[in-house]
Formats: C-alpha cells, sequence, structure tokens
C-alpha cells in the first residue's frame, strides 16, 4: 500500500455527526425537557390506544384494526428517532457510526413509507364503509386486512431495503456533520465522496411509488366518497358519514405535509437556513405520532369514550 492511499483510506470517515438545534448548544438540557414530554405522550397515546382496541371487544372492527396498525407505526417512529435526540440533547452524543446510521434510516423510512401504506388502507375503509355499506362486512374480512397489513409491510421492506447498502458502498471522508439529530437517506446521501446519481434517482422512485401513488389513491377515494355523500337526500346522514373521515383526514394532513415538506428542502432548498431543517425534521417524524393519539380520541366516539371511563376509574 502506498504512502497516498495509506493518507486516503486514514481520511474516510467511520462515524456521523449529528445535529441539535443550531445556536442553542448550550441549552439543550432545557430543550430537552418539553421534547421528552412530546416523545413520552407520544408513545403513551399510541399504546394507550393499541390497548383500548385489543381490550375492547366492540372495537374489533376494520375501521379500529387499521388504527392499531397506525398506532403501531407511529409508536415505532417515536422509538426509532428516540434514543439519538436524547442521547445528543441529554448526553451531547453527536456520534454515530456508519453501520447504526444506516440502520436507523432504514427503520425510519421503512415505518415512513409503511404509514403511507395505512393510510392508504384506511381511505379504503372509509370508501368501502360510505359507498358500499351493505358489501363492508363482506370485503374488509379479517383475512384482508391482515394479507393488505402484510403487503403494505413487503412493500415497504423491499423498496427501502437496497438503501443501506446503496449507501454503505460510498466513500465519506472527514466526519459529515448530519443537519437532523437522527439519519435520512437525503442527508446522508450529499456527504458520499462519489457520483450519487443512482441513489438519488432509486430515492425519487421510492417516493413516487409509495406516497405519490398512495397519496392520489388517497384523493380519488375522497373524491368517490364526496360524490356518494352528496348523492345521499339528508342533510343528517351526509353530515354523519362525513364526520366519520375527519380524523382520517387529519392523520394524512398531519403525515404528507411534513414529509413533502421536508423532501423539497432536501432536493431543491439547499438555500434554506439549518433551523429550517432541522424543525421540518422533528415536525415530519414527531408530530404525526403526537397527534394522531390524541385526533382520533377526540373524534371517535368509542375510543373517546372508553378513555373517559379509564379515566374516571
Amino acid at each position: 500500500m502506498t504512502p497516498r492511499t495509506l493518507e486516503n483510506s486514514s481520511s474516510m470517515s467511520s462515524t456521523f455527526l449529528l445535529s441539535g438545534l443550531p445556536g442553542l448548544g448550550h441549552g439543550h438540557i432545557w430543550v430537552s425537557i418539553p421534547l421528552c414530554f412530546l416523545y413520552l405522550v407520544s408513545i403513551l397515546g399510541n399504546c394507550t390506544v393499541l390497548f383500548i382496541i385489543k381490550t375492547e371487544p366492540s372495537l374489533h372492527e376494520p375501521m379500529y384494526l387499521f388504527l392499531s396498525m397506525l398506532a403501531l407505526t407511529d409508536l415505532g417512529l417515536s422509538l426509532c428517532t428516540l434514543p439519538t435526540v436524547l442521547g445528543i440533547f441529554w448526553a451531547g452524543a453527536r456520534a454515530i457510526g456508519h453501520d447504526a446510521c444506516f440502520a436507523q434510516l432504514f427503520f425510519i423510512h421503512c415505518l415512513s413509507f409503511l404509514e403511507s401504506s395505512v393510510l392508504l388502507s384506511m381511505a379504503f375503509d372509509r370508501f368501502v364503509a360510505i359507498c358500499r355499506p351493505l358489501h363492508y362486512a363482506s370485503v374488509l374480512t379479517g383475512a384482508v386486512i391482515g394479507r393488505m397489513g402484510l403487503a403494505s409491510v413487503g412493500r415497504s421492506v423491499a423498496l427501502i431495503f437496497p438503501l443501506p447498502f446503496m449507501l454503505k458502498r460510498f466513500p465519506y471522508r472527514g466526519t459529515p456533520v448530519l443537519s437532523h439529530p437522527y439519519c435520512l437517506h437525503q442527508e446522508v446521501m450529499k456527504w458520499a465522496c462519489a457520483d450519487i446519481r443512482a441513489n438519488s434517482i432509486y430515492g425519487m422512485f421510492v417516493i413516487v411509488s409509495t406516497v405519490g401513488v398512495d397519496l392520489l389513491l388517497i384523493l380519488l377515494s375522497y373524491v368517490l366518497i364526496l360524490c356518494s355523500v352528496l348523492s345521499i337526500a339528508s342533510r343528517t346522514q351526509r353530515l354523519k358519514a362525513l364526520n366519520t373521515c375527519v380524523a382520517h383526514i387529519c392523520a394524512v394532513l398531519l403525515f404528507y405535509i411534513p414529509m413533502i415538506g421536508l423532501s423539497v428542502i432536501h432536493r431543491f432548498g439547499k438555500q434554506a437556513p439549518h433551523l429550517v431543517q432541522v424543525v421540518m425534521g422533528f415536525v415530519y417524524l414527531l408530530f404525526p405520532p403526537l397527534m394522531n393519539p390524541i385526533v382520533y380520541s377526540v373524534k371517535t366516539k368509542q375510543i373517546r369514550d372508553r378513555v373517559i371511563r379509564a379515566f374516571c376509574h
């Protein structure tokens, strides 16, 4: 091995540095208090939804089975990001090894696209319930719901599985500083000392084939739902039918708006301030798991009544 080869190999990075909030390094311990509280509320909220659906026989219906899938996915997203976030804000532990980083980004992206699939499944559930109410029980059987869940998991894993290996083959010079307190493909990719066009094209393909297709199908389902609802003669029945979709619409907006915004910033907003990227990252990965249990507890009478009974006891 020549001296130049030794110099090049020694300058290659074996770790990444994660980022907290820029300009607030001295106040990270204070920032960690509300942040830890939000994570705690998120984890307890999703665990509560899962517990209520499991223990309440009247909630063993397709709509609530899909809701339990959503809660499981949100719980996984919170637990994926919690260790590195608290490590930075509590202990100042910013360094993360390549393998650990690639594993984290695999689970984050896999669970994110799984949540997109679950939201699509929930839109299909609302479509059948409103547009084909007489066939609801025969269409959405337990076996069908199970196959839909397995298909969602299989699609997410199959599409995200190549990403860590595509990143692992790149050399990384120096110690790259990532823009978030966790690893994301778009952020790691830009620090590679090699041609990243294949990664960029494949990443765009994954986003279009999951988020793009799912969002298009969700919009289509709501167009059909709206057409069906408008054909109902009674105004009370129209409002009742639309009210069953409010929680799902909120979940869709909470998930897709931050995801699309963060993706646009990473790909086209290179001049955006670092703080904007960090905040968008938190909104993307913390707000949906935090808000979904609250939205469904407020808008779903069965879950709301069960929570109230539990607190009254």
